[in-house]
């Protein structure tokens, strides 16, 4: 298995040997013409003849896809001033099962829509170019979600399945229907220097989620979203249990974040499938609701372990850390009260916030407590009363150097600093590698 690196990243697709451009097949860039059909006839025709690496190139325009599906060895390239447009007539939009690991749909039981660029099975796949853009005109999905009349789960803009060594690079990503970019059971990928932008107001539209993934890097990005910035999930309830696909191996780093609604960075809520060695560093989160948030609850089972957060600076941000097991569940037939969360070798070290309106809230569950939460080097200064700023129950770990001085729960002298504060081992771990 090709684990991507910055070294070798800028290869993947550098030299196809086979590259056509939309417009062979017929597509038409006036923003009116619905270009599916020569975008996919385009995509077929490289994956029939192509011996070895493709490209698919977008020139500048305006053109208006349905559902597209990639293939492998492939790489899509828009040049400046291209813009992929996402239909707003519902019939050019495809209907698939749900994920296994959700067994349902995120929003409404059943069905969903597919994802408006789609790839699955794949291997080799770069969706880059010169700053061109997909917009996913995603209002008419936001009206029907804020409406409570979505009859399938809304689509994603981008979204990878079971596939191997991805690249998604130089790029902006505008107004997803749902996620922006969904990489899900997927392995070795790169995601570096894209904007990601939804409105303020467009409901639970969240940036980057990965998904069941492992050795994912995310970098040099700027990222602001209706909900959550950066989301990492691992399937929910019952059927991410039973799937068993962790999200692990991650790493973020060298992000600016803008969550509306949201966080900058989440781990959660559906993450039945476990999250563990992720490293977050060196990121701005700003005007935003927290800025990094843990979620869970009672029926999520799973756990979210190893995770290290450090050099967060974050600015005009409601809470600046949540860890919550209190989050909403959403039970079903087959649902288990018994499958409990465990979240434990937290560790928050170098974070400074300003203009913060409370420090944080951890909530833990009373059958299965938040354990080893280690605070380091954390300073916010905060708009309200400090003496309120922290939030704690059913919850154990260490602390030093945190200013507001935090609840007692972190504070404990049977928990010690060095006990507690789980160290990132880069050496070891591939995820440092990318």
């Amino acid at each position: 298995m090709l684990l991507i690196t910055m070294e070798n990243a800028s290869m993947i697709g550098a030299c196809p040997n086979l590259s056509v451009t939309v417009t062979e097949f017929g597509a038409v860039g006036d923003g009116k013409t619905i270009n599916t059909v020569a975008f996919q006839n385009a995509i077929f025709y490289l994956k029939s003849f192509a011996q070895g690496w493709c490209q698919l190139y977008v020139p500048a325009g305006r053109w208006l896809i349905g559902c597209i599906n990639l293939t492998s060895h492939l790489t899509l390239f828009l040049e400046k001033d291209a813009i992929i447009l996402g239909s707003q007539d519902y019939s050019h939009w495809d209907v698939v099962e749900p994920l296994p690991s959700y067994g349902q749909g995120l929003e409404v039981p059943g069905r969903r829509y597919r994802s408006l660029i789609s790839a699955q099975n794949l291997t080799d796949v770069v969706i880059t170019g010169n700053n061109g853009t997909i917009d996913g005109q995603g209002s008419i999905w936001w009206e029907q979600m804020n409406a409570h009349s979505l009859n399938n789960s809304r689509p994603h803009l981008v979204e990878f399945i079971g596939s191997d060594t991805i690249v998604i690079s130089n790029l902006t990503f505008l107004n997803a229907p749902g996620w922006s970019i969904h990489p899900v059971y997927c392995s070795n990928l790169l995601v570096q220097n894209i904007t990601v932008y939804s409105p303020p107001d467009s409901p639970y539209t969240s940036g980057i989620v990965p998904d069941s993934s492992e050795h994912v890097c995310i970098e040099n990005s700027n990222i602001s979203t209706g909900y959550d910035a950066v989301a990492l999930k691992s399937g929910w309830d019952e059927y991410g249990i039973a799937f068993g696909r962790p999200t692990t191996n991650l790493h973020v780093r060298r992000v600016r974040l803008q969550s509306f609604s949201g966080s900058g960075v989440a781990f959660g809520s559906e993450m039945s499938g476990g999250i563990s060695n992720i490293l977050v560093e060196h990121i701005h989160v700003h005007n935003s609701l927290v800025g990094v948030d843990l979620k869970t609850a009672i029926g999520r089972g799973g756990y979210m372990k190893d995770i290290f957060v450090s050099d967060v600076y974050m600015e005009n941000v409601r809470q600046g850390i949540e860890a919550t097991g209190q989050w909403n569940s959403h039970p079903d037939d087959e649902f288990d009260p018994d499958a409990l969360p465990v979240v434990s070798d937290i560790t928050f070290r170098d974070i400074v916030g300003v203009n913060i309106s409370t420090a944080g809230n951890f909530l833990g569950i009373d059958e299965s407590p938040f354990t080893s939460i280690c605070l380091s080097n954390v300073s916010f200064s905060i708009n309200s009363d400090p003496s309120t700023s922290w939030l704690c129950a059913n919850v154990l770990g260490s602390s030093v150097n945190v200013s507001p001085e935090p609840c007692p729960q972190l504070l404990s002298s049977s928990s010690g600093a060095s006990r507690d504060c789980f160290i990132f081992s880069r050496p070891s771990s591939r995820v440092a590698d990318l």
